[in-house]
Order: C-alpha cells, then sequence, then structure tokens
C-alpha cells in the first residue's frame, strides 16, 4: 500500500493505510501515555508524514508497519520535547518576581484618571470627540473622518492639537 501512495499517489491505497493503521497509532500512543486528544493528533500527523514521505519507505530496511511506528514514534518524540520546552519557558517566565502593588496604587490610578478627565474638560469639543473616537474607542483615522463627515488632515490636526494640550497639562504624569 505504501509502494502504491509513493508510485502514484494512490488515494484509496492511502485510505487502506488510514484506515488499518489510524486506530492503532492512537491506541499505541495512548498506552505510551498521550491523553485522548494528543494521541489523535499525532496519529494524524503521522498519517500526513506517510502520504509526504512515501517515496523514502524502503521494503528492504523495515515492515510498512515498524516504518509507520518509528514515525509515530519519532512524532511523540518531538512533541514531548516541544511541550517541554514550552514549560520551560513558562517557568522562567515564572522565576522573575513582579513588583508588588502598592497599596496607594488604587488611590493613584482614581487620581490620574481624575486629572485626565479634567485635562479632557478644557479641551474645545471638536478635540474631544475625536481623542474619545479614537483613544477610547480606538477607532482608525480613516472611520473617525467618515463618522464625523470631516476629512483625514483634520481628525488627524485635531488629534495632534489635542494631544499636544494634554501633554503640557498631565505633563508629570508621564
Amino acid at each position: 500500500m505504501i509502494t502504491a501512495v509513493a508510485a502514484r499517489q494512490d488515494q484509496a491505497a492511502f485510505a487502506a493505510l488510514f484506515e488499518l493503521y489510524a486506530g492503532r497509532i492512537k491506541a499505541w500512543l495512548m498506552k505510551m501515555g498521550a491523553n485522548a486528544e494528543l494521541a489523535e493528533d499525532i496519529a494524524q500527523e503521522t498519517l500526513l508524514a506517510i502520504w509526504n514521505k512515501a517515496p523514502t519507505f524502503d521494503p528492504s530496511r523495515a515492515s510498512a508497519s515498524a516504518w509507520i511506528f518509528a514515525i509515530a514514534r519519532n512524532l511523540r518524540i518531538d512533541r514531548l520535547r516541544r511541550d517541554q520546552r514550552s514549560r520551560m519557558h513558562l517557568l522562567y517566565e515564572m522565576v522573575e518576581p513582579e513588583e508588588p502593588e502598592r497599596p496607594d496604587g488604587a488611590f493613584d490610578f482614581k487620581q490620574r484618571g481624575e486629572r485626565v478627565r479634567a485635562a479632557l474638560d478644557q479641551l474645545p469639543d471638536e478635540q474631544v470627540v475625536v481623542v474619545q473616537l479614537s483613544f477610547f474607542e480606538d477607532h482608525p483615522h480613516s472611520e473617525i473622518s467618515e463618522r464625523l463627515g470631516i476629512p483625514l488632515g483634520t481628525v488627524k490636526s485635531r488629534l495632534r492639537l489635542a494631544m499636544g494640550r494634554l501633554r503640557e497639562s498631565l505633563g508629570e504624569l508621564r
């Protein structure tokens, strides 16, 4: 069957291989400790590899079954290594201590919010609308232009002017 897949990408032969080996590979992987979902994933990766690597199969070196299970074993090892590396990466991230939250942090946040609202109140209404749409509602400049019926350049100018005034008012908050 593998030679038929290799020679002419015979889909019927591949379907027969799939039927014969998919369940066996999954059962073997589960016996080796993989959960059902992981075993299914690796079994499918194995069968995809068989489709792609069929021309490299050499019946004089191994039986079809041995070749197929070697592919499954290698894919399982690759997956375990990849998962282990990602777990190690998470461990390294956990090692970095986070700065403890200051007790006055919530108070600072509230004060900052009040200062920003006060600074926004000092802006002309047309600038406030553009700032709100751009920064608080996350609309792109072109959409703001369409929505307000003003040229794109006007949107950008209003934002630039508003940001300059806010910077002056809130300079020490940076």
